[in-house]
């Protein structure tokens, strides 16, 4: 095994990654999303926020208030929004950063579709509800490559650098 390093965590073998064979027909998104979503309230702080994401080694946030999505928070937000703009993340809350125009697949939806929603629209994450709109996960290029295909995700990346253009 590999030594622990700067881009790698200690007990994963390098190239040893599920993703690496065909992909099995029929998969769901369900089958490879992260469960479950790791979520802050809206009135939480963007300290709150950062340090969850930290803590949790995630970089989007899915918010919830009274049990209902209402928005994402990335990491991107709270710099962009908060810090590039000289405020305060122990004063602003989530609300303030927050992305409420959502983009979000469903558990049953094929994995080839959400990539292809990802790509469409530049996310690397989407948020996964059920049929009753009930956040169950998140969806990330991460877990396609890791979980389904690498080349789905790269594919699906791809689109999302290109479209992007050279302000990532």
């Amino acid at each position: 095994m590999s030594p622990p390093g700067p881009d790698r965590k200690a007990g994963f073998e390098l190239g040893a990654c599920s993703g690496d064979g065909p992909p099995e027909p029929n998969m769901t998104v369900s089958s490879i999303m992260q469960k479950p979503a790791v979520t802050i309230a809206t009135n939480a702080t963007l300290c709150a926020a950062a340090q969850k994401m930290r803590d949790e080694n995630v970089g989007l946030l899915p918010v919830l208030e009274n049990d209902h999505l209402v928005g994402v928070i990335t990491d991107r937000d709270i710099v962009v929004r908060c810090l590039a703009a000289q405020l305060s993340a122990r004063q602003c809350c989530v609300r303030d950063v927050m992305t409420c125009n959502i983009l979000s697949c469903r558990d049953t939806d094929p994995i080839e579709a959400a990539a292809a929603r990802m790509g469409d629209n530049q996310f690397r994450r989407l948020p996964v509800h059920d049929a009753n709109q009930v956040l169950v996960g998140v969806l990330s290029v991460d877990d396609i490559a890791e979980h389904y295909s690498e080349r789905l995700a790269g594919e699906t990346l791809g689109e999302i650098v290109e479209a992007r253009g050279t302000w990532l």
